[in-house]
């Protein structure tokens, strides 16, 4: 298990087991690839980022994957993988489960909900750090632990 701070101070407990943390996961954040291309939503407010969001009462964290990358994204995945968790401790601590999907098409939709769409990009993850174009959320070592487990299995 990997414990930091994030962007905004809290302590943040990674792990790469299911179920590692109490309470529940309740969100998902879905790393994504079409192609050589990964996949982001940009978000209103924050900026770039993997899809995600909160799961709905009834379903899975699998089913809350597919649906949220589909809302945000029009990308349809099929199989998400897991691939870790993280909890952050503050006032109103949340366990996020996070996992991987190929999408197998992308299907251009009238609304994204709280984003602007889909944003395919395949550039240097070294240059994000300093970039203003991409979320604070894609800036921490949740992002950097995820992907090192997507890229080297």
């Amino acid at each position: 298990m990997e414990q930091f701070k994030d962007a905004n101070g809290l302590d943040v407990h990674f792990s790469y087991r299911r179920d590692a943390f109490s309470p529940e996961s309740g969100h998902v954040l879905v790393i994504c690839r079409y192609g050589e291309d990964w996949v982001f939503t940009r978000h209103k407010k924050r900026g770039l980022e993997f899809p995600g969001g909160k799961r709905e009462k009834g379903e899975s964290l699998e089913e809350a994957a597919i649906r949220e990358t589909y809302e945000e994204t029009g990308a349809v995945i099929t199989e998400p993988a897991f691939i870790g968790e993280y909890k952050v401790h503050g006032d109103a601590p949340f366990v996020k489960t996070i996992f991987f999907g190929e999408v197998k098409e992308i299907i251009d939709k009238e609304d994204y909900l709280e984003t602007d769409g889909i944003f395919l990009w395949n550039g240097d993850w070294t240059g994000i750090q300093d970039d203003p174009s991409f979320s604070f959320i894609m800036k921490d070592r949740v992002i950097e632990l995820a992907l090192k487990k997507v890229t080297n299995g």
